[in-house]
């Protein structure tokens, strides 16, 4: 599944593909998207080309090959007409969802929350932040109160049901129970996402996979941004 933005600028590409055979420039790129940076057009094309979509051709600027597209991404001149080209998940339809329409009628209304990056289910990684990305959900997974969505990396949380490449929606609060799955922020610079243990003095982030231990922090140093309240799985 691509988010938007991602989405957005692979049907750029398809379209400009059909009209020349030089690549627009990431100028070019960030200006049709409407991202501020080249760097998030960088992120863009390398998520695009980790999904098998396009390829960077080796020792070539400004080249880039289209290997696949999105079945709602017309091959002609012109891209998508859809009003806010976002790929809407099909759950329990045999077939894929390819308007607002329709998925307001089959699913409910589905809303877009920010996308901020991949955590580790596993051993802590830095957490990355992409505030142009975005993950549509119907409406009726999200209660009140902020949410966001992360893309599991690891295997640590499987015997909870979590495993790498899942989606989780995640609703933004420094508080947590002792036994709820959160977002901590280790040291101000490593995220997880683990079981949160409270002892005195100390914070718990337990794995639930036998092949993993419990890490013990100092309180100071551990910070919940937020509690697991959702999850969304590709097959």
């Amino acid at each position: 599944m691509l988010t938007r933005k991602q989405h957005e600028l692979l049907a750029f590409l398809v379209a400009s593909s059909q009209k020349s055979d030089v690549t627009p420039s990431f100028d070019e790129m960030k200006e049709a998207v409407g991202l501020a940076s080249k760097s998030g057009i960088h992120r863009l094309v390398t998520a695009l080309e980790e999904r098998g979509y396009i390829r960077r051709l080796a020792n070539k600027a400004r080249a880039i090959e289209i290997l696949r597209t999105p079945s709602d991404i017309q091959i002609d001149n012109t891209v998508s007409a859809e009003a806010d080209n976002i790929i809407r998940p099909a759950f329990g339809s045999p077939t894929s969802l390819k308007s607002t329409e329709r998925a307001d009628t089959s699913l409910g209304k589905a809303i877009d929350l920010p996308l901020l990056g991949r955590i580790a289910a596993g051993t802590p990684i830095e957490a990355l932040s992409d505030p142009s990305a975005t993950f549509s959900v119907p409406e009726a997974m999200i209660s009140s109160g902020e949410h966001f969505a992360l893309e599991i990396v690891g295997d640590s949380m499987v015997e909870a049901g979590i495993h790498d490449g899942d989606t989780v929606i995640i609703k933004r609060t420094e508080i947590a129970d002792s036994g709820d799955i959160v977002v901590a922020l280790i040291e101000e610079h490593e995220a997880t996402l683990k079981t949160l243990r409270k002892e005195p003095g100390r914070i718990g982030l337990e794995p639930a996979n036998p092949n993993y231990q419990t890490r013990y922090f100092e309180t100071g140093a551990v910070r919940i941004q937020g509690r697991l309240t959702g999850l969304i799985r590709r097959y």
